[in-house]
């Protein structure tokens, strides 16, 4: 039996074969490590944020997250709900706090559910990958397992919005959250502590409708890790790690930079400091490559 079991949701861009597969490569190689078991909710669907920007509807978005809920619940009974993504974990809090405040939206959606034959009952938590190694695991357990240091790689701690306003980590500062550093120094790397774009948003939800914007953010994030030293930026969601990866290259011919600067997940970090291999950690998914990770990666 496995340390600990959580009901998996990995969201539309973490799923096997999507934009953020990587990602979910490197959180079952951890979690293979941490002995952790993550069982996918059985038919769980969209998270339903891009109807929240679409103005969809309040009911209907907070019934899309309680459908998962009431599959988590009736498939895998008495086990928190774990999101690796930024923006699921997020909008699936939103829903559960507001339908544990209003009897009434319970109600609803409820209602909305039995033509599905679901019920929610609101017992099943939604938490946020990081929150279960930290307040789970601790900083003292995910440090055991490290067989390859990452000693003498600077990293900046991009923690960005999502998953640091409204909710947070338990105990963390909104200005100044620290959690993601220390998850870079369990492992041996130096976070920057002077990083001053470590929860600026990433434009992610202007990247289409207003690229100029979005872009001039995500500048000023790259541009202020390599001035304060960094060799790669780090995050704990898919759309930062998007966003701040796939447009450098417009901004170098749009500002005339040179920017190449890496943008990784924490579970990679931490697979490779496991001893995974550079497979395991996702580390061919990505755009601009880790070179100094696949290096450690690659050493027996």
């Amino acid at each position: 039996m496995a340390k600990k079991e959580y009901a998996f949701y990995p969201g539309c861009s973490s799923q096997r074969g999507a934009s953020a597969s990587n990602y979910l490569k490197s959180v079952d190689s951890m979690c293979k490590t941490l002995d952790i078991k993550l069982t996918e909710i059985p038919d769980w669907n969209c998270c339903s944020a891009s109807i929240g920007y679409a103005e969809g509807g309040e009911l209907p978005r907070h019934v899309l997250n309680a459908r998962n809920f009431a599959l988590a619940e009736q498939n895998l009974p008495g086990q928190e709900i774990v999101a690796t993504c930024a923006a699921c974990w997020l909008g699936a809090r939103e829903t559960k706090e507001r339908l544990d405040a209003s009897s009434q939206l319970m109600a609803d959606t409820n209602e909305a559910l039995k033509e599905a034959g679901l019920h929610y009952k609101g017992e099943a938590d939604i938490r946020h990958m990081v929150e279960v190694l930290i307040e789970d695991f601790g900083y003292d357990e995910l440090k055991k397992p490290v067989v390859k240091s990452l000693e003498g790689i600077k990293f900046a701690g991009y923690v960005g919005c999502q998953t640091n306003r409204p909710f947070g980590i338990d105990g963390e500062s909104f200005e100044n959250p620290m959690y993601l550093d220390k998850l870079v120094e369990t492992v041996g790397g130096e976070a920057l502590a002077s990083y001053d774009q470590k929860v600026t948003c990433c434009g992610g939800a202007l990247a289409f409708s207003e690229p100029d914007k979005a872009q001039a953010q995500i500048k000023d994030i790259v541009e202020s890790a390599y001035d304060h030293g960094a060799e790669m930026i780090v995050t704990p969601c898919p759309l930062c790690q998007a966003n701040v990866e796939i447009y450098q290259g417009a901004i170098n011919k749009k500002y005339g930079k040179k920017f190449n600067m890496p943008v990784m997940y924490y579970s990679q970090l931490m697979t490779v400091a496991y001893g995974g291999s550079a497979k395991d950690a996702g580390l061919d998914g990505q755009m601009i490559r880790a070179t100094r990770l696949e290096e450690i990666a690659a050493k027996r």
